[in-house]
């Protein structure tokens, strides 16, 4: 008997150590729907398309996308905070959200969230037209220190190219005299046409006119130099911890299964090291950064302490 007892205690044993495995092994059930938190056809949407068209054959279910528009993604974001937190919806962040919340336009942060992968990046740069007395980033540097606030700097006040350009001035010690624009395309021409001086850009926008001549990129926030610009040196060699991207990865309500994230996490890797994904990926002018759950909330609280740092300067 009690031979018979301790097997069935082993038994017992081992069926609440197979229970999680289990479970990951069922999850998911149904399609898991994925709300996008802006309009068809903008950046966040293309690219989370591509991430919900491909994931089927690595989650075992297809992942329908809702786009949910308005307030700087805030509305979708809202709805998938109200979701049930039981592993069949996802949503996307980036940093906008970060600096939305610092600034007062929402309430809701990363942390509101599970996150779950981080899955693209878009390195940003610094660029300048290529009609100003500085040609480098050490004489642009000079220049803005000889010369605080001459520099007219364009971003979206309060955004995300704010908080690149205010991470620059922070960490090189000058200052700029900003400029709002809507988007990046926007404030590129406008940089094209010589009524800025310096902008905060990336490759899909502003590699052609680098390539003719207008403009040049003075550094990029990548961590490592790019492929498509392998002359242009990293803000970490030219002696500034600085990585200026805009990262997308994607999250679940809180309190969402360990199993679901788990699994969603692993369906999530497999399809990053996917050559066709990687191919999609590479042909709208993304990279592809993951990130796992440990990792991406690791990257999103150093950021948001960057953030508060430099909210003062961010105000719209």
């Amino acid at each position: 008997m009690k031979m018979l007892g301790a097997v069935m205690a082993a038994v017992g044993a081992l069926g609440v150590l197979m229970t999680p495995l289990a479970a990951q092994a069922d999850y998911p059930e149904k399609p898991v729907e994925f709300i996008v938190p802006w309009g068809p056809g903008g950046g966040s949407d293309t690219l989370m398309r591509i991430v919900a068209n491909n994931i089927e054959p690595f989650l075992g279910q297809p992942m329908p996308v809702i786009n949910m528009p308005g307030v700087s993604g805030t509305v979708g974001l809202a709805e998938a905070s109200r979701r049930a937190a039981d592993g069949y919806t996802v949503s996307q962040v980036h940093e906008g959200l970060l600096v939305a919340n610092e600034t007062g336009l929402t309430e809701l942060n990363w942390d509101d969230f599970d996150p779950i992968a981080l899955m693209t990046v878009s390195p940003q740069f610094l660029v300048i037209n290529a009609d100003r007395p500085y040609a480098t980033f050490e004489e642009f540097v000079a220049y803005a220190r000889e010369n605080p606030g001459e520099i007219t700097m364009g971003v979206t006040l309060g955004g995300v190219p704010h908080l690149h350009a205010a991470m620059i001035e922070d960490a090189f010690g000058i200052e700029f005299s900003y400029v709002g624009y809507e988007g990046t395309g926007e404030r590129i021409r406008a940089l094209v046409g010589g009524n800025l001086d310096a902008a905060i850009g990336d490759i899909a926008s502003s590699k052609q006119f680098v390539d003719n001549g207008d403009l040049i990129f003075l550094a990029t926030g990548n961590p490592e130099r790019m492929t498509q610009t392998p002359d242009v040196a990293t803000f970490k060699e030219l002696d500034a911890d600085l990585e200026l991207m805009i990262t997308r990865g994607i999250v679940m309500p809180k309190g969402s299964p360990e199993a679901a994230r788990d699994a969603l996490e692993a369906a999530l890797e497999s399809l990053a090291a996917d050559p066709d994904f990687r191919a999609q990926m590479t042909n709208v002018g993304s990279e592809i950064g993951f990130r796992g759950q440990a990792d991406y909330a690791a990257y999103l609280t150093a950021l948001t302490e960057t953030v508060q740092r430099l909210s003062s300067r961010l105000a719209p």
